[in-house]
């Protein structure tokens, strides 16, 4: 009975994974270009999925632009954080500019409830809501969307870091960001490019979730603190951790909520993070040693 209704525990597992690795990527790009952790992360999940359910199906825009705007508009609510209070902080700690992120993440659900009100939302499915018979598994054409979606986004950004000069130049100010300035990098604009990129990531993961689960002005948290884990348990700053790590926990999540107990879906998903976090703190792909600023 097990091993017929694993196939369907998977593909689910698979489908949120990949969710919550494309999240994981927007904290990897932020954590690489500044040190810091962007608790609002989850934020430009749920700003971005509300955003698209209203250009779509309340304004009645064309999908591919609504999907265009709704990205645009919360990478530039990505920069503005950057350029605004991060920026300006005269305490330049890192703990305090992580306060600011989490202060941010508050003011960014205050505004949402404000707006689009405390009742979730549902975003219309691509491919229709037909399922897909494939082994044992029912697969929804909005999964196959996810997949495909995420393995573009993953092609790009390999291409985007490895083939091209501003990606390279990333990679570099990441690296020894001192020794880029001196080569003629101006990190300040990387570090606001990786807020935009971050927060297209954050949109792009909410308008490809919204179709399979309701979004309200406070599921961005829940979402945020797990492409939070799925970083950490790849290993924080690990691009492939992140990809590994969020389908790692995916597929662990819905094993999980399927043959323990739905209830504790959640608490078995950061059980399994804190046993790995036990024996390998760095991450699966994380590096173990310490290094000293």
């Amino acid at each position: 009975m097990w091993l017929h209704l694993f196939p369907q525990f998977f593909i689910s597992g698979i489908t949120n994974g990949s969710i919550y690795a494309l999240i994981a990527l927007g904290f990897c790009l932020i954590q690489n270009a500044t040190g810091l952790v962007n608790f609002a992360q989850g934020d430009f999940v749920m700003i971005g999925a509300l955003l698209m359910i209203t250009l779509y199906q309340g304004a009645h825009l064309p999908m591919p632009l609504a999907f265009i705007l709704a990205m645009g508009t919360v990478a530039v609510i990505g920069i503005t954080l950057e350029q605004g209070p991060i920026k300006h902080s005269r305490n330049r700690d890192i703990l305090s500019l992580v306060m600011i992120t989490i202060g941010a993440s508050i003011s960014f659900r205050g505004t949402a409830m404000l707006i689009w009100g405390k009742n979730a939302r549902t975003l219309t499915p691509l491919g229709g809501d037909t399922p897909i018979p494939f082994l044992n598994a029912a697969i929804l054409p909005q999964s196959l969307w996810i997949l495909a979606l995420s393995l573009v986004v993953l092609v790009v950004l390999y291409l985007f870091f490895h083939r091209t000069l501003l990606g390279k130049a990333m990679r570099a100010a990441a690296d020894n960001p001192f020794g880029a300035v001196l080569i003629g990098i101006s990190v300040r604009r990387i570090v606001a490019l990786a807020f935009a990129l971050s927060g297209a990531l954050g949109a792009l993961a909410g308008i490809l979730i919204a179709p399979i689960t309701s979004m309200s002005y406070d599921d961005g948290l829940m979402l945020g603190l797990k492409g939070f884990a799925a970083a950490i348990l790849g290993g924080y700053g690990s691009v492939l951790g992140a990809v590994v790590g969020g389908l790692s926990l995916g597929v662990l999540e819905a094993l999980g909520a399927g043959y323990i107990s739905s209830a504790s879906k959640d608490a078995v998903a950061f059980l399994i993070l804190l046993f790995i976090l036990f024996v390998r703190p760095s991450g699966l792909f994380g590096h173990g040693g310490v290094r000293r600023l």
